[in-house]
């Protein structure tokens, strides 16, 4: 270790504060919408506390609290759930935090920065994982963050660190929220031009119904596929989450060939459709030639395109809002969590062009996916490669090498 700094412990350079657990702690029915903050997990944030999103409870209640009151210059760490999330009290001068978090009161001897910047380590991670308990839900109690090994130097040194720390972080800060804004419009704008090319069109796309240009096949009622009937292996079952990730390998279910014939209207084919019906509604995915060979599960609607639409066409065109417009209005609204009837979803009307025309329109949609695909990669790399950059720099500022 780096002369003059000492290993302790986080109870050596810290004391703590657990919220009132006793009869006075406020229970939802006692929160109001003025009054003392009342502080949960959900309102810490990497920017502090969330002062927007606080509840309240009444003075009275407040002071009949006998431990769990913030003071300027706290911590707040989080032991149950979001295990290790932890925020800055900031502004607040007064306020009670719930059961799930802990107050974490620097003393004098520790900048109250340089234990934020512990906190964001990863010597805290591997602390976390060394004392907390619990498999579902993990925790930790404020006995065991006490435990915690934290490098100490002298306080002059604690503050070098976190001024190159705070610079550091903020010029990461700024560079990330340029990465996500890049990422964000490359995305938005193969967005924008899926849904031009659905709404400005030339006048020769023919007016036509869903119903006239594919086949629909909804997946069968759930009691005919029960749990019971699926075997080890055989003929997959595919379920909504095929189309929502549009992938076709991983699959749980299969059933015997008995079953299969007896539901082989619902077999999928090469080059159909399956949407997802029910939760996250509207997605699809074109079925690949490789496919295993198997059916449909209740969840999912199959789509088998006529000769006159071509299969990538129509999966841009459901993509687009004209089509997730058109099936939140026939499914009764964006709230609803099942689509609508088939006979219904044979109404929705489509503009088509020519077989021709369609290619052109899929060449050019492609072409852009494929750069904003490339796009989103080198910025989604940015963004990872700043994590690990802040990460790298908290490394070294434990280990005295900063």
């Amino acid at each position: 270790m780096k002369k003059g700094w000492q290993t302790k412990t986080l109870g050596d350079v810290c004391s703590f504060e657990n919220g009132d657990r006793g009869t006075n702690y406020p229970s939802r029915s006692a929160r109001t919408n003025c009054g003392i903050p009342f502080i949960n997990a959900g309102h810490l944030t990497d920017e502090g506390i969330d002062i927007d999103g606080l509840s309240f409870i009444p003075r009275e209640r407040f002071d009949l609290l006998s431990n769990g009151k913030i003071r300027r210059g706290d911590i707040l760490f989080c032991l149950r759930g979001s295990l290790g999330k932890f925020a800055n009290v900031g502004s607040l001068s007064e306020g009670a935090i719930a059961s799930s978090l802990v107050i974490v009161r620097p003393s004098e001897s520790v900048s109250n920065g340089y234990i934020n910047a512990y906190f964001q380590s990863e010597l805290c991670a591997l602390m976390i994982n060394r004392f907390k308990n619990g498999a579902a839900q993990p925790n930790l109690s404020a006995q065991s963050l006490r435990k915690f090994t934290i490098p100490i130097p002298p306080l002059p040194e604690q503050q070098r660190i976190v001024r190159i720390l705070d610079e550091a972080f903020d010029g990461i800060a700024i560079a990330k929220a340029n990465a996500e804004k890049n990422l964000q419009n490359a995305s938005k704008l193969f967005e924008s031009y899926l849904n031009s090319v659905f709404t400005q069109h030339g006048s020769e796309w023919a007016d036509k119904k869903l119903g006239e240009v594919c086949g629909f096949v909804r997946g069968p009622f759930g009691g005919s596929l029960k749990k019971s009937i699926f075997v080890p292996d055989g003929y997959a079952v595919y379920e909504q989450r095929h189309a929502i990730y549009n992938q076709f390998d991983d699959v749980r279910y299969f059933i015997d060939e008995a079953k299969f014939k007896e539901m082989k209207r619902f077999e999928l084919s090469p080059n159909d459709l399956i949407m997802s019906c029910s939760g996250t509604m509207g997605r699809v995915a074109i079925v690949p030639k490789s496919i295993k060979r198997g059916i449909i599960n209740q969840a999912l609607l199959k789509l088998t395109p006529t000769t006159k639409i071509k299969n990538t066409f129509l999966k841009f065109w459901m993509e687009s809002e004209s089509f997730q417009n058109a099936l939140k209005e026939y499914s009764g609204g964006a709230a609803i969590q099942n689509v609508a009837e088939v006979k219904v979803l044979k109404e929705i009307k489509i503009l088509l062009p020519s077989i021709a025309e369609q290619e052109h329109v899929v060449e050019s949609l492609d072409e852009l996916l494929t750069e904003t695909l490339r796009l989103e990669s080198i910025y989604q790399q940015k963004l990872e490669k700043l994590e690990a950059l802040k990460k790298s720099l908290l490394n070294e500022a434990f280990n005295g090498v900063l």
